[in-house]
């Protein structure tokens, strides 16, 4: 485990070993973070969220509480977990919102999934394996498995292989025209 200086990373905090964190990230407690992942530069992991093996988190995203973010999967730089579908810094008699006042909703990014670069995830959303979030994409609702999806609101714009190249239709099952790997989806 490499823990950069500048990092800071609660003593609550689980973290697995051949974990990188690096400059100024921040890990809060009771977040999980499994075997050989690398935590780029500016990370901010918050409390309570579990993040598996061999994931790969690039500068300055955030993940916020109630996110779990399964083995294997890729997030570009500038990614935003969200985690609250109604923001607000006040209630409406002019009182300062506490933790009792969020609504915190669960999001899941499945085995192998790639979020690309400056991508809002909404929260309560689940991700499907190897699905691929194109940059810059907002997603507001459930990505199915090898689902390619961009845009705002994220559309799906067809699918993808678990090597990441865009799959081909062949009634229903669609194949990888570089692994030549056949995938039926349902």
């Amino acid at each position: 485990m490499k823990i950069h200086p500048t990092a800071d990373v609660s003593e609550a905090a689980k973290i697995g070993a051949g974990t990188s964190i690096w400059n100024n990230c921040q890990v809060r407690e009771n977040a999980v973070i499994g075997t050989n992942c690398i935590l780029s530069k500016n990370v901010y992991v918050d409390t309570g969220v579990h993040i598996g093996k061999n994931v790969k988190i690039q500068n300055n995203v955030s993940v916020y509480h109630g996110v779990t973010i399964s083995d294997g999967v890729f997030v570009g730089p500038h990614v935003c977990f969200t985690n609250d579908r109604i923001p607000r810094a006040i209630n409406s008699n002019n009182a300062l919102k506490t933790e009792d006042d969020w609504q915190i909703s669960k999001t899941l990014v499945k085995h192998g999934a790639s979020i690309g670069a400056n991508s809002t995830i909404l929260p309560g959303i689940t991700i499907g394996e190897f699905a691929l979030i194109g940059a810059g994409s907002v997603v507001t609702k459930d990505v199915p498995s090898h689902a390619l999806v961009m845009g705002n609101p994220a559309r799906l714009a067809g699918y993808v292989c678990d090597c990441g190249n865009k799959l081909q239709s062949k009634g229903d099952v669609y194949s990888c025209p570089k692994c030549n790997k056949e995938i039926k989806l349902s």
